[in-house]
């Protein structure tokens, strides 16, 4: 069997109706959502399943709610397929999701953990005042330039390498704005605001990243098998002592998406496959390489679409 490699989903993947089937026919997933419910102590599961999309994209709502959607059909999977990953990735939010698929963290502690995280990145910075952009076709050197420029005593910055040719910026809305003005007048005419309620990994969530610290040293953190590629590095790590400050870490720093994929593949990943709702990271994989194979896992089709072990 090809080296297969699991990724997770981050925040904006979700959607009312995510998990349900699988939970309906599936006791793992079910028990998975049963799980999370009593950790939170109010009923995640009915969110998940119901909606509304109003409450479910409150960004405290949406944290532990994809989490526990991915972490569900990662259970079915491995009780159906018995596919075995050789790495393990997930996009800002989903780092937490593939942390838990390597036994480092528990499930209860994960969901609590992400809940308080989208409570802080919330709360770091009021509404309005931060914004994210999303800056195609343009080079990560250029872009660092333009944000250097548009600055102005502000913060504005790289925040997501995804893919080739899509880089997403984050800081103050003025900042922000200023930044797609300069990437047009320059000719990178593909500049947009993000549907977004914060300023994620930029400087403006520094906040934030403390709170979560104090969370985190709460928590308990097991070995990890296989290890997590992670957002902050790019890099496969399989020291469980160094989780709690690569997760803290993240929440300022840039997503490299892209060199963690890139990497992966070094590492010998040839099928990818995205566990939990949507198929965003499906996507972003193909326009990094063309070499892996990519599948996707968040119900009942998309499960047999699997290949035979």
């Amino acid at each position: 069997m090809a080296n297969t490699v699991f990724i997770f989903p981050g925040q904006g993947s979700q959607y009312a109706g995510m998990g349900k089937e699988l939970s309906a026919n599936f006791r793992v997933a079910a028990d998975i959502f049963a799980e999370a419910d009593e950790a939170l102590n109010f009923s995640l599961s009915r969110l998940c399943f119901q909606g509304p999309d109003e409450e479910l994209k409150l960004t405290a709502n949406t944290q532990p709610a994809i989490l526990t959607a991915s972490v569900a059909a990662l259970r079915v999977v491995q009780t159906e397929t018995g596919l075995l990953p050789t790495l393990l990735a997930g996009h800002s939010l989903g780092e937490y999701s593939a942390l838990v698929a390597s036994g480092a963290l528990s499930l209860a502690d994960a969901v609590r953990t992400v809940r308080s995280r989208g409570s802080f990145m919330q709360e770091a910075v009021p509404v309005g005042v931060g914004a994210m952009a999303a800056i195609l076709s343009v080079e990560a050197e250029i872009l660092s330039e333009i944000c250097a420029e548009a600055a102005q005593g502000e913060v504005v910055s790289t925040a997501n390498f995804n893919s080739p040719g899509q880089i997403v910026i984050a800081g103050h809305a003025t900042a922000v704005t200023r930044a797609m003005e300069i990437a047009k007048a320059r000719g990178f005419r593909k500049a947009m605001l993000l549907p977004v309620s914060a300023p994620f990994h930029c400087a403006l969530m520094k906040s934030a990243a403390d709170r979560l610290a104090e969370v985190l040293d709460r928590v308990d953190v097991a070995p990890l098998s296989p290890p997590v590629v992670t957002n902050v590095e790019a890099l496969a790590n399989s020291d469980s002592g160094r989780v709690r400050e690569l997760l803290v870490a993240q929440v300022c720093a840039p997503v490299r998406w892209a060199q963690s994929v890139e990497e992966m593949i070094r590492l010998g990943g040839e099928i990818f496959v995205e566990i939990g709702p949507g198929k965003v990271l499906s996507g972003l994989v193909k326009r990094i390489s063309k070499l892996p194979v990519t599948f996707n896992v968040e119900d009942l089709a998309s499960l047999k679409s699997l290949p035979p072990v």
